[in-house]
């Protein structure tokens, strides 16, 4: 053991570059596993804030004689009005998808004979508060509202996605998007939705509208926000009040049913980074691994001195093994600490709460002692291998 450390501190340039290659690599470890783990708390998270204050509607579906599935009612148009009136509902919003019968979306009106038949955004009716009832948020302008509705006004609110596809960013001068060749003025920029995200790529307009000229008949869903816990109560009672003669008719689920989606997302996503830093891990031993082999051929003349005085191959490989092993373990504190503090600090600017677990922090050096010696394995035995006389004849 003296032997090795004196070895190790023989040639600092060369002890630092071998702990680098350490450093690196557990250190990589430790951040992807750390920031793999808060994500993964994020993504729950999310979940969770949505699954405990979203209730969703459709109606239900059967098997018709076609062998494929068909709605069994559709939503009424008063939908929003009879589940508002709920216990517990804050906000609902019907939304569907408009046929624009293989017509164009596009900020200039055109006829183009060669253009494909259906390009551009989605066209999507609504009625309701959108942005409560969805989590979304207004970038630029306003969202449209009851009067729109009640007058059927030919204005837009378009999606994020939608309106950089269009090339609209701001609504002052009221900007037109054309439905095939019907314009709708664009009065706002809706984005950050939480549930119906596929609105983002979407032309949204009021469903009074789409009725009137496209001839748009039944919302394909209704989306509903609840008081936090309450969403349980307001799925098994949404249905009745939308009809309380069948109530089978329309089905309620709330994201919490899809707890298989949420595990499924953090479990591929603490898979990934730590992919990352297994990849990072062995390229940091195969720098080891270098650097020890150098090493070896710049002390064969010391080798072949120790065997010369005595020295067994066991002792020449136990000590290269013991001194990459010191090296390794040595890396591995230096990189789990110095990973715990990029993890707090990728925390930090992100506003997210750091999370870690300690046992990947003691694995870790763990792995660093690991590392060390198994990448010092293969230079070990050659260093045990040189002959005598052919080292000190070389030197």
């Amino acid at each position: 053991m003296r032997e090795a450390v004196v070895g190790v501190g023989m040639k600092p340039a060369r002890f630092l570059a071998t702990l680098g290659a350490t450093v690196i690599g557990i250190g990589s470890l430790v951040v992807a596993a750390g920031v793999g783990q808060t994500a993964a708390v994020q993504v729950a998270s999310r979940f969770d804030s949505v699954a405990a204050t979203h209730v969703e509607v459709s109606a239900a579906k059967s098997e018709g004689a076609d062998g494929k599935d068909h709605a069994v009612a559709a939503l009424p148009t008063d939908g929003v009005d009879r589940v508002v009136r709920l216990a517990g509902v804050e906000a609902a919003v019907q939304v569907g998808d408009v046929d624009l019968a293989g017509e164009r979306v596009t900020a200039v009106d055109l006829d183009d004979p060669e253009a494909a038949p259906t390009t551009g955004p989605l066209v999507s009716a609504a009625v309701g508060d959108l942005l409560e009832a969805t989590g979304g948020t207004i970038v630029t302008g306003r969202m449209f509202d009851a009067g729109h509705r009640d007058r059927a006004d030919r204005v837009a609110v378009l999606g994020a996605d939608a309106a950089d596809a269009l090339g609209i960013t701001d609504v002052a001068s009221a900007p037109a998007v054309f439905l095939g060749h019907i314009p709708y003025t664009v009065i706002g920029i809706v984005d950050g939705l939480a549930v119906q995200t596929t609105l983002e790529s979407s032309v949204i307009i009021p469903d009074t509208a789409a009725r009137r000229d496209f001839g748009y008949s039944a919302p394909r869903i209704l989306e509903i926000a609840t008081a936090p816990g309450a969403s349980s109560l307001v799925a098994r009672q949404a249905p009745i009040a939308l009809a309380p003669s069948a109530p089978e008719s329309f089905d309620a689920t709330t994201p919490a049913e899809n707890t298989s989606l949420s595990g499924g997302v953090r479990n591929d996503l603490g898979a990934a980074f730590l992919v990352i830093g297994g990849i990072t891990l062995l390229a940091g031993g195969a720098g080891i691994m270098g650097i020890t082999l150098l090493s070896v051929a710049q002390r064969s003349s010391e080798i072949g001195l120790r065997r010369a005085l005595g020295a067994r191959r066991s002792d020449i490989a136990a000590q290269f093994l013991v001194e990459s092993g010191l090296v390794g373990v040595i890396g591995g504190i230096s990189g789990a600490a110095l990973g715990v503090m990029a993890v707090v600090v990728v925390s930090a600017l992100s506003g997210w709460a750091p999370v870690l677990d300690p046992v990947v922090v003691i694995g870790a050096v763990l792995a660093g002692a690991t590392l060390g010696l198994v990448s010092g394995a293969y230079p070990a035995v050659r260093a045990s291998r040189i002959e005598p006389a052919e080292a000190l004849r070389a030197d």
